[in-house]
């Protein structure tokens, strides 16, 4: 069953019970007073008969015509019974006696009384008078009351069946209506495939679940693409790279082998072959850690990581390695609140991301000194590294976060082209954005942000 039949009918089976229970106590209210009217008519009927049969003698003429008249419309299967201290019947005889003599003392021991015996209701009173102290009992059926019960029963029916199915149809609509945001992102998903995980569905301009949702598909179908696109880009490119240098290696050594070389001949092909196995094995190596970084990025373990103690353990790394003063930090904000400079990330990828970027940064510099800004608030925190390098022309700025690309004044230095791309993977990964600002012969700045 849909959500939405499943909702329409919670909602019109929740109603319609209420209604039900509100109906029934408005039918038992009803009931209880009908009978309550009825047994004070009763009652008045009692004391009507008494002056009727008992003062008669004592009241004046007009009196007891008023009484007549008062008394002259029978209620419907009326009975009306005087009983003496004998309990027998008088003034109207009863061959059956119509009450038994237990009825008749409880009325005497009570003085009034109100019971119902089946669809008769009764109503009996003790009554003082010259003649004698007697009981009256009067009973009737209240049939006009029944039918207003009756009616009213039938009235609440119809309008609890026609109540619960303009419900349904309303809470189907409105269903229909709340729901339709979810159609349209079941229709859009239907359209994604392993073809054209490009698609996103459209997350809305509310902040609501369906919003919600629809987001959290579309990061998961981001990370199937990255996912996707990091395999692929691996399986061609390790093809094409790994297949350069070992058919130049090849070729070189059949040339070789064609005839006697002289030996500084063979110390060319030799040489030759070295540095293109050097160029395999950095290739080969490349390729590893790509596929090192494929694999956590596709399942990274995210734990918060200090992003300026990252940064300090970075100066350590690189003034190792390449010396003191030629990795300089210069730290311009930070928030006054610690917790503010972690970041939920994987602390190795971002290990490889940065070592990348000031990798980068010392080879195209030839070595000459990098320097790192640091500036963190309570919105974001960024981190610039500057070189003095070749630099990167204005019409390469776009590709060179592109596997295996490399720009065309960076022939003489050794790379294959994939640590920006991987960088650039890491980065928006963890809800970052790189961007590259360089002047050919001067400088490039590569600013990292990454906002709360």
């Amino acid at each position: 069953m849909k959500i939405k039949n499943r909702l329409s009918l919670y909602f019109t089976a929740i109603s319609a019970i209420v209604l039900l229970i509100v109906e029934v106590a408005i039918c038992i209210t009803f009931n209880s007073l009908i009978k309550s009217d009825f047994y004070d008519h009763l009652m008045v009927r009692a004391y009507i008969a008494a002056q009727r049969y008992l003062e008669a003698d004592e009241i004046s003429a007009d009196s007891l015509s008023h009484v007549k008249v008062r008394y002259l419309q029978a209620l419907p299967n009326e009975v009306i019974r005087f009983y003496d201290e004998k309990n027998q019947p008088t003034f109207i005889k009863d061959k059956n006696n119509f009450w038994p003599d237990p009825v008749i003392n409880e009325v005497r021991k009570s003085k009034q009384m109100k019971f119902a015996t089946g669809d008769r209701q009764n109503a009996g009173i003790y009554y003082y008078d010259n003649q004698g102290d007697f009981v009256i009992l009067v009973s009737a059926i209240d049939v006009a009351g029944n039918k207003r019960t009756r009616d009213l029963i039938e009235s609440m029916a119809i309008l609890l069946i026609a109540v619960t199915a303009g419900l349904f149809i309303t809470s189907r609509w409105f269903a229909q209506k709340s729901l339709e945001p979810i159609d349209k992102v079941i229709a859009q998903m239907r359209q994604v495939s392993a073809g054209n995980l490009s698609l996103r569905v459209d997350e809305g301009a509310g902040k609501d679940e369906i919003s919600a949702l629809a987001h959290n598909f579309n990061q998961l179908l981001e990370h199937l693409e990255n996912a996707f696109e990091l395999q692929q880009t691996f399986v061609i490119n390790a093809s094409h790279e790994l297949r350069t240098p070992i058919t130049t290696i090849i070729g070189e050594i059949e040339i070789a082998l064609n005839k006697l070389r002289s030996h500084t001949e063979y110390e060319q092909v030799l040489h030759s072959v070295l540095t293109d196995a050097e160029r395999l094995n950095g290739t080969i190596t490349s390729l590893l850690e790509l596929a090192n970084v494929d694999m956590n990025y596709t399942q990274p373990t995210l734990n918060p990581v200090a992003m300026d103690e990252l940064l300090w353990e970075l100066n350590d790394f690189w003034l190792a390695k390449k010396g003191k003063g030629m990795f300089n930090i210069n730290i311009s904000h930070l928030p006054e609140d610690h917790e503010k400079l972690q970041l939920l990330a994987n602390k190795s990828l971002l290990t490889i991301a940065f070592n990348n970027i000031i990798g980068n940064a010392y080879k195209f510099s030839r070595d000459k000194p990098v320097h790192c800004d640091f500036y963190a608030d309570e919105k974001a925190i960024i981190i610039t590294i500057t070189d003095t390098g070749i630099g990167i022309q204005p019409e390469e700025i776009a590709k060179i976060f592109k596997s295996f690309y490399r720009g065309k004044n960076v022939s003489g230095y050794n790379g294959n082209g994939i640590g920006l791309y991987v960088t650039y993977k890491v980065i928006s990964l963890f809800n970052g954005t790189i961007a590259v600002n360089s002047i050919p012969h001067e400088n490039t700045v590569v600013t990292i942000r990454f906002n709360r």
